[in-house]
């Protein structure tokens, strides 16, 4: 049976890494200009969505790494009866990959992104264009962070239930070396 334990110690991180990345999609750096009587320029404000999506980026990374270590990554342990549980958790895993992966990058972009702050003076009559982060950004990241915690779990526990079950080899295993 897949440990309680380790579940909802995932869980917690999970949602914490979701809390953080909302806070930073709330909390993005905007921009104003400012004038001083021959030039304009930007003037950003404080930036903690990066540090915000960061600690999510993390949080994730760390989730991921502790579910693939309790599982063996489903590569690395022993064989797994044939079952519907293997076969799921085989798609769960892929699923859990991809939508990690979607999570990841939307979070480093966005901070990435955000962290940028455009130097730009202008000294002429047109204002400057100050660069900001898109809306959306962390927000995707986030819900990308909530699949990947859903899917991560269920990967553990299909993959936990197909462990179980360990492959019996009393029948023909299929092409023996001595064939070819």
């Amino acid at each position: 049976m897949a440990s309680t334990l380790l579940l909802a110690l995932v869980f917690v991180i999970d949602v914490i890494a979701f809390g953080l990345a909302v806070a930073a999609e709330q909390r993005r750096s905007t921009a104003t200009i400012e004038n001083n009587g021959r030039e304009s320029y930007c003037v950003y404000d404080r930036d903690i969505a990066t540090g915000l999506g960061v600690g999510s980026l993390l949080l994730l990374v760390l989730s991921q790494t502790i579910i693939m270590v309790a599982s063996r990554c489903l590569c690395c342990g022993k064989a797994m009866k044939p079952s519907g549980s293997r076969a799921w958790a085989i798609v769960l895993f892929i699923t859990c990959w991809v939508f990690f992966l979607i999570a990841e990058i939307c979070l480093l972009a966005g901070s990435v992104q955000n962290a940028y702050h455009t130097k730009y003076r202008n000294l002429l009559n047109n204002p400057p264009t100050c660069a900001t982060l898109r809306k959306g950004v962390f927000g995707a990241g986030a819900a990308f962070v909530f699949l990947t915690a859903i899917v991560s779990e269920l990967y553990y526990v299909s993959y936990s239930k197909a462990s179980e079950d360990k492959a019996t080899y009393g029948r023909d295993t299929g092409i023996r070396m001595g064939n070819l």
